[in-house]
């Protein structure tokens, strides 16, 4: 968001004083958001999600606001029973990432109809959620897709790849997978597709194993891993079944442990999602909402998408990049994500000093 996008935005909240009912609806900054997230599988959410998010309605609210957080552990009901608490509790506004958009929804209906807004956060939840907050998840699939195409080269035609996708749970998880398939879909032979549980990396490789046994251990040109969990789940997978000279495997949210399989080249690739930015515009888009600063929060949420029960949610969607070895320094270094020597320990320095890395 633009200095002029915000400052233009400012100026039409004071514009819009005079409306009576939106005077009346106007909170102060001592505002309480709930921030609900899915699961530990995924380093992520504990990692730079939570406690961004709680840094920034801090700061948006002078220190006055506060921050209710839970996770539910990949527990659908203990989820829908986290958001009912917090409807209870009263909170002002919920960011929510689903573990399953469609359970999750007699709950968001239930905020709703208690005049708790709740925001979609990285996941786009069912009912009527008043905001999403993501990144371009058809971008993200496509980033992928495109990667493996790279790697296999002339020879994509005959190639046969195996799909790992995400949690059939997770709407996301569709989303990665029909970007992927734009891209590889009448390029490549996609031998096996698998959808994974939770996204456990332990049942990735589980479907990794009965890969290997399907097709044959050298006739598998390439893996296409939702994540990097998974990812790292199929690369444990393929190393168990005696395979020394590794297929190029994808994944998504560069995780350290992921990184330092790039640099190293056991994986070919991860798509950074510059998770900051997107905690800092699902925070701006709780607090703003929570105060009842509306010309404010549509300034925020300048795209749209819709679920299967609400159309035009207004949306904050980040882009993504993709993460190689040649693109460790102008991505995760370059943002602090991480530090270089987090990721060049003395198992990986002198991989790192092949890609020009010195921790």
């Amino acid at each position: 968001m633009s200095a002029l996008a915000l400052s233009l935005a400012a100026c039409g909240s004071l514009l819009g004083s005079d409306d009576g009912k939106a005077q009346k609806e106007r909170k102060g900054d001592a505002v309480t958001v709930g921030l609900l997230l899915p699961e530990t599988e995924t380093a992520r959410y504990e990692k730079f999600d939570h406690p961004i998010i709680e840094k920034q309605v801090k700061k948006l609210t002078n220190g006055k606001g506060k921050l209710v957080y839970a996770n539910a552990e990949g527990d659908a009901a203990k989820q829908n029973s986290q958001l009912d608490q917090m409807v209870a509790d009263k909170v002002d506004a919920i960011l929510v990432s689903a573990v399953d958009a469609k359970k999750l929804a007699p709950a968001v209906k239930k905020a709703k109809e208690a005049d708790i807004p709740v925001i979609a956060y990285d996941r786009l939840a069912e009912g009527p959620v008043s905001g999403y907050v993501a990144f371009d998840n058809e971008l993200v699939g496509q980033v992928q897709g495109q990667a493996i195409l790279k790697a296999l080269g002339s020879a994509r035609k005959t190639s046969k790849i195996v799909m790992i996708n995400g949690a059939p749970t997770d709407p996301n998880a569709a989303v990665f997978k029909d970007g992927a398939l734009s891209q590889l879909q009448n390029q490549v032979v996609i031998a096996k597709t698998y959808d994974t549980d939770g996204w456990k990396p332990q049942i990735a490789g589980e479907h990794m194993t009965d890969a290997i046994t399907a097709i044959g251990k050298g006739d598998i040109a390439a893996v296409y891993s939702a994540n990097d969990g998974m990812a790292g789940g199929a690369i444990k997978a393929l190393k168990a079944a005696g395979v020394t000279d590794l297929p190029p495997v994808t994944g998504q949210d560069a995780e350290l442990s992921a990184v330092q399989r790039i640099v190293t080249g056991e994986q070919y690739m991860s798509v950074y999602k510059p998770y900051p930015e997107e905690a800092v515009g699902a925070a701006q888009m709780a607090v703003r909402i929570a105060q009842g600063r509306m010309v404010e929060y549509d300034a925020l949420a300048g795209d749209r998408s819709e679920n299967a029960t609400t159309k035009k949610i207004p949306s904050l969607l980040v882009s993504v990049r993709p993460l190689t070895r040649d693109t460790v320094k102008s991505t995760v270094i370059k943002d602090g994500i991480y530090k270089t020597e987090e990721i060049c320990t003395a198992e990986f320095k002198a991989a790192c000093a092949t890609v020009g890395l010195k921790g």
